[in-house]
Parts: structure tokens; C-alpha cells; sequence
């Protein structure tokens, strides 16, 4: 690897795999929030608002690494990270 490919790859975010609903996903490294996990999950969700979505994770980061991603927040994503995504019904 030359010099500048050394320097491009640092200037780029790395990507980690996380896992939603057991199927992996390559996600850059930094934060994702409820709506982006859940639609991974459902394509169709931003068609489809009135259906509510519970999602939860574990195997995060050592300050919080299992907790309850609520609707408009984020949460900071690391390699392995797990989330779960299940229908509650409709808002």
C-alpha cells in the first residue's frame, strides 16, 4: 500500500459490521439513529409512519452496551454492535 493510499484510508470513516435482526450490515463508524435501524429492518418505513417499531440493542459501547433506541435518538455504533427490531403497532 503506497503512502497516499495509507492517507485516503485515514480520511475515510471505517466501517463496522452491526447486526439487525441477525442479518449484518456494513455501517460506518459513528452513530445511527432509531430511524435508520429501523429501516434496515422495513425498506418501506418511511412510507408507513403509523406502524411503531420497538428497537433494542446490546453489545454496544462500554458505557451503555444494552439499552431501548427511542424514536428521533441515536445511539454511537461499534463492530458487533446487535439491534432488534420489532413491531409494537400502530402509533
Amino acid at each position: 500500500m503506497s503512502e497516499n493510499d495509507q492517507k485516503d484510508n485515514q480520511g475515510r470513516g471505517k466501517e463496522v459490521t452491526i447486526y439487525v435482526n441477525t442479518t449484518p450490515h456494513q455501517w460506518p463508524k459513528d452513530k445511527i439513529t432509531y430511524e435508520q435501524v429501523v429501516e434496515l429492518e422495513v425498506p418501506e418505513y418511511p412510507q408507513n409512519p403509523p406502524i411503531t417499531y420497538s428497537v433494542k440493542y446490546k453489545k454496544g459501547h462500554g458505557n451503555k452496551p444494552d439499552g431501548t433506541l427511542s424514536k428521533g435518538a441515536s445511539v454511537k455504533v461499534k463492530d458487533g454492535i446487535e439491534f432488534t427490531v420489532s413491531e409494537t403497532g400502530q402509533s
